[in-house]
């Protein structure tokens, strides 16, 4: 990958936006935006948009969600200790000890998350996973007071995880889930300009995913698309412990392609179309069958309106919602290649109803 994109992709994932306080990653999305799309804008719920060939036809919608999850200060005690609560789903687990990143009232401050050394933790204490009761947050405050000079209630936070390259174009990051979705889909927008689309190609930065897919529907509803693709990572099965797992949701593997999802949240002829495009374009793949509506912005938008053809791309990902997710970056480039030249063989005469 271009030292360009990459440091772009390094700046979404280095953003704190959790759901609900996306704008940092907003603001840099749109700019880079700006550098190829015909109009670039934001919406009331805080959703960004980017699109390309405005006013041709069909509406395509591009999107991938621009939140993560997080932490909100809910409560600050006469120490200065902070109690949060989850912003998204979390595994408990990892967030004793860990480093965090609080967007404050006078910029970010860093903080760490505490709880009872294990040292004075009863014997079955020890074998309980933490409760969100039993830990909280230390800025080194010397008091209430002097920590309301820095954090608000309700001010969001994150893990304290940048990104960083491992072997074999792998590379580790807080917030993969789902800032390559938001980065893949502007990518795919910007190839696409360059190929003379029929189509009007609207690629979105969602919010809210983590929270219910709350973007995605708001900003379907705006366009309303006559196609709509969603980009989200998927599992990847190829880590030690996954055997079982492969018999839900695949044997799915990093830098081996885009994971192409089929089952009732998806269009028939827009699967087939991915799957011809991949073929043509010597684009390596993968299929997850996903039997049921997806948690994914797939699922909203399929369900806009009077219906939208709706198809997902998912990108191979290990360790999800932890602080140290990885993907390929062969997958990224091959997954915005896929979408870029699928959508411009869509023009008003291409057909999407099943038969």
């Amino acid at each position: 990958m271009e030292k360009d994109r990459v440091k772009f992709l390094r700046d979404c994932v280095e953003a704190i936006s959790p759901s609900g306080f996306e704008e940092e990653m907003s603001r840099i999305w749109r700019k880079e935006a700006d550098k190829f799309a015909d109009r670039t804008w934001a919406d009331v719920h805080g959703n960004s948009y980017a699109v390309v060939n405005e006013g041709g036809s069909p509406r395509i919608m591009l999107a991938g969600h621009m939140d993560e999850i997080g932490l909100m200060i809910t409560y600050i005690d006469d120490k200065g200790y902070l109690s949060f609560a989850p912003i998204g789903g979390w595994d408990l687990q990892v967030l004793p000890g860990q480093r965090v990143r609080v967007r404050g009232v006078k910029g970010v401050i860093l903080g760490v998350i505490g709880r009872k050394p294990i040292h004075l933790l009863e014997a079955e204490e020890r074998k309980k996973v933490v409760k969100f009761e039993g830990l909280w947050i230390d800025i080194g405050a010397k008091d209430k007071k002097d920590a309301e000079k820095h954090v608000s209630i309700g001010d969001p936070a994150v893990l304290d995880y940048g990104f960083a390259p491992l072997l074999n174009d792998i590379v580790v990051a807080r917030a993969f889930d789902d800032r390559v979705g938001a980065f893949v889909v502007l990518e795919a927008a910007r190839l696409a300009a360059k190929m003379n689309p029929k189509a009007a190609i609207y690629a979105v930065g969602t919010v809210q995913e983590e929270v219910g897919l709350r973007g995605a529907r708001t900003s379907a509803f705006g366009i309303d698309p006559q196609v709509g693709i969603a980009v989200d990572v998927g599992f990847a099965t190829d880590t030690p412990g996954m055997g079982d797992e492969k018999k839900k949701v695949g044997d799915i593997f990093m830098g081996k392609g885009p994971i192409i999802a089929r089952g009732p949240n998806i269009n028939p002829k827009l699967f087939e179309l991915f799957v011809n495009t991949a073929k043509k374009e010597k684009i390596p793949y993968q299929v997850e069958g996903a039997p049921r509506g997806t948690g994914t912005d797939a699922n909203a938008i399929q369900l806009t309106r009077a219906g939208v053809a709706t198809g997902l791309i998912s990108i191979p990902n290990r360790y999800m919602h932890s602080p140290c997710e990885l993907v390929h970056l062969d997958d990224l480039e091959n997954i915005a290649k896929l979408i870029a030249h699928t959508v411009v063989k869509i023009d008003d005469k291409t057909d999407f109803i099943p038969s």
